[in-house]
């Protein structure tokens, strides 16, 4: 039985499908207008989990992406210019250049963070024509109006309109979107279609029964997701920034357009924020700040990379936290969970893999893994299945090839790619020089069994001195 926390009804909720064994995941992908930071990649790996729980579960999930090449404008507010303009500007290339080069940008990201592409992939240049048609359907239905500067959704027409945040549309102020666009009837409006400037021609401008122009950004999701999943499907994700104005305004549409809401259910992950207000950790004013690129305060998964940092280092930080808790980072903690993957994959190697194919039917594994079970379908609790994890360690019940098939199992749902850690192949001049110190320890020359120690860490390896003799490995930089 999985639960899963419904931002849409605001408590946990028991998750079945609409369709037996096969889920409908949307997710709604990057604007490539730049590099995707490492917080919004903690949605993204949020996500991933998500999909591998489901899949765990025995579920098979069909999960749609979009990407974000068109319509996203700077502000919130239906105003300032559309970010992949604004793009072109910044790098002297065309809004179609900037998007091809950062949408590969993001899926190496992914890839170098474990997380399994999607089955579809969508953007949004590809559905205009399905755009169009979903504005003319609200247009009939008597949910639009126009402007000097496009076609807009009426939103005091929607009863419910801000269900998903929990406000309603009386107690949404003007000016609570930055600034309200000259002729909008409601601060909530948004814009369906906006129209070109006049005598200025856009990169990205299609013609429309409205005029010329280019779709709002929150059309784009409800028109794929339709296409892809059906109406309504099983689980929309992203990032809680999308709560009271994307996702709002995508069931709006939705509600009007074919009086059901796009999905069942409705998850958001929280924020990275800043342990001392910068990524390096120095104290500074802006102690808890949220990571954005308004902010300028950002830091990209290729800065943790040049850094000699593992990508799967940032994902094991983030399977510490609750996705709906906010995750403070600095690049000291970051450093200290390096450590625990490094520690993680030696011991993978100390219990051997060579049993890795080998199933094991006792009642000690089955315990473990209804634990492990009862802890990710507890809304992805996955801090306590970690922990699990370094239990099942640690544990002098289970034998080594117990603890290898555990840790194989559970990786399934953590992404860490333990599959993939081989056994380090000592060199013998390092294996000479261990037995050389051992002989000296056992003369009791203990300074120059120290020297060897010293001799053996620059070379890029450490001894660890236990009750069955030394163990050797390598240290990861």
């Amino acid at each position: 039985m999985i639960k899963l926390y419904n931002t849409l009804s605001r408590k946990k909720e028991i998750f079945k499908p609409l369709r037996d064994k096969e889920v409908g995941l949307y997710t709604c992908g990057p604007t490539v207008y730049w590099f995707a930071h490492i917080g919004n990649l903690r949605t993204y790996i949020f996500e991933d989990i998500l999909k591998r729980v489901l899949e765990y579960n025995g579920f098979k999930v069909k999960h749609v992406m979009n990407i974000t090449d068109v319509g996203h404008l700077t502000s919130d507010a239906d105003a300032g210019e559309d970010k992949m303009e604004k793009g072109a500007k910044r790098e002297g290339k065309t809004a179609w250049e900037i998007a091809e080069f950062y949408t590969k940008i993001f899926k190496e990201d992914i890839k170098n963070l474990n997380i399994k592409e999607p089955t579809i992939w969508t953007r949004a240049t590809d559905y205009i024509k399905e755009q169009i048609e979903l504005i003319e359907i609200l247009e009939k239905r008597g949910f639009t109006y126009k402007i000097n500067d496009g076609i807009y959704f009426d939103s005091s027409k929607i009863k419910d309109y801000g269900k998903l945040s929990g406000k309603k549309t009386k107690k949404i102020k003007a000016g609570a979107r930055v600034k309200i666009v000259t002729g909008k009837k409601n601060p909530t409006d948004f814009a369906l279609w906006k129209f070109s400037p006049q005598n200025v021609k856009r990169q990205m401008e299609w013609d429309s029964p409205w005029g010329k122009g280019f779709p709002g950004w929150h059309t784009e999701c409800v028109v794929m997701s339709l296409k892809h999943l059906g109406i309504p499907f099983d689980i929309h994700t992203g990032g809680i920034d999308l709560i009271p104005i994307h996702h709002t305004n995508e069931i709006a549409q939705a509600e009007a357009a074919f009086k059901k809401d796009p999905a069942r259910f409705w998850l958001h992950g929280e924020f990275v924020v800043l342990k001392e207000g910068n990524p390096e950790g120095k104290p500074s004013a802006s102690y808890g700040a949220k990571m954005s690129k308004s902010k300028g305060n950002i830091t990209i998964l290729k800065n943790l990379i040049e850094k000699g940092i593992n990508p799967i280092a940032y994902r094991y930080l983030c399977l510490t936290t609750h996705y709906r808790s906010k995750l403070m980072f600095s690049f000291s903690a970051l450093k200290s969970t390096q450590n625990a993957l490094d520690n993680l994959y030696q011991k993978i190697r100390e219990i051997s893999l060579e049993n890795r194919k080998n199933k094991i039917e006792n009642r000690k594994i089955e315990n473990y893994q209804e634990k492990f079970l009862s802890f990710v379908n507890d809304d992805l609790n996955i801090p306590k299945a970690l922990a699990l994890t370094w239990e099942v360690i640690k544990s002098k019940k289970l034998k080594n090839e117990e603890k290898n098939y555990l840790l194989l199992d559970f990786d399934k749902v953590f992404g860490l790619g333990l599959d993939k850690i081989k056994k380090q192949d000592i060199p013998e001049e390092i294996i000479e020089l261990v037995k050389e110190r051992e002989k000296l320890r056992k003369e009791g020359k203990w300074q120059e069994a120290d020297e060897i120690r010293k001799k053996i860490k620059i070379m890029g390896w450490q001894i660890e001195d236990t009750e069955k003799g030394p163990k050797t490995k390598k240290i990861n930089n």
